[in-house]
């Protein structure tokens, strides 16, 4: 199995395996906090959670090691990768240099089908940032599954495996500390406009406007979590 090298989609396909089912459950549970940064991951424990053998949940955490979001302490087991603002600043650099590349490449190649996806993508995520600013906190899942297809509409027509992957593992770390950023600090009210200002370049084939308007937005998180001191 390669996913390692899998490019990501808007919508998974069914696991094949039990590995892969395992490690999509563990991986969802960590982006959405319900196993805590720098929690310990005891597969004795943990099988009984997740209905699998202590072989299978290994398994699947040494791909979640693969993706950063859980380190290994040899003889010791693994832990949840910890979040900090010095990581948050270094996601948001690397993620910065990736995004805006396969963007550009995707508004300077992509076609028709990609025009439609992105159409498509930027309706759904407008649907749910209007429940996003009713209540943040019970829309935030919706919106960020939302939030996820328009940004991989955006790279959608990017050609280089290698980019959109090292992409979605920078996009999955960016994840967690936004759920800190739209749940914990101020209500995100301008972050339609944003995606908005975003849409119209991308679709205007103004690659170099879109790229420094997603600059700003990736920023996002970094600078509501620093200003409102939700990390150190």
């Amino acid at each position: 199995m390669d996913m390692e090298l899998e490019a990501p989609a808007s919508t998974e396909d069914a696991p094949r395996t039990l590995i892969e089912s395992a490690y999509r459950k563990l991986r969802r549970d960590i982006i959405d906090g319900r196993l805590k940064p720098d929690e310990k991951l005891r597969v004795e424990h943990l099988k009984s959670s997740y209905q699998v053998s202590s072989g299978t949940l290994r398994e699947a955490l040494a791909l979640l090691v693969s993706d950063s979001l859980v380190v290994s302490h040899g003889q010791r087991g693994f832990r949840v990768t910890p979040m900090s603002l010095m990581d948050l600043e270094d996601v948001t650099r690397l993620r910065v240099l990736l995004e805006t590349e396969a963007m550009r490449e995707s508004i300077r190649t992509g076609k028709d089908d990609w025009e439609a996806g992105l159409v498509s993508a930027f309706h759904k995520l407008t649907l749910a940032e209007q429940r996003l600013r009713v209540d943040a906190t019970r829309s935030f899942d919706d919106w960020e599954s939302c939030n996820r297809q328009f940004h991989e509409a955006l790279v959608a027509a990017c050609r280089s495996r290698w980019l959109l992957r090292m992409r979605q593992v920078l996009y999955q770390q960016s994840e967690r500390y936004r759920r800190i950023s739209a749940t914990q600090g101020p209500p995100p009210v301008d972050v339609h406009d944003e995606h908005t200002a975003i849409f119209e370049a991308a679709l205007g084939r103004k690659a170099e406007v879109a790229c420094a308007l997603l600059t700003t937005h990736i920023h996002r998180a970094l600078s509501v979590i620093s200003k409102s001191h939700l990390l150190r």
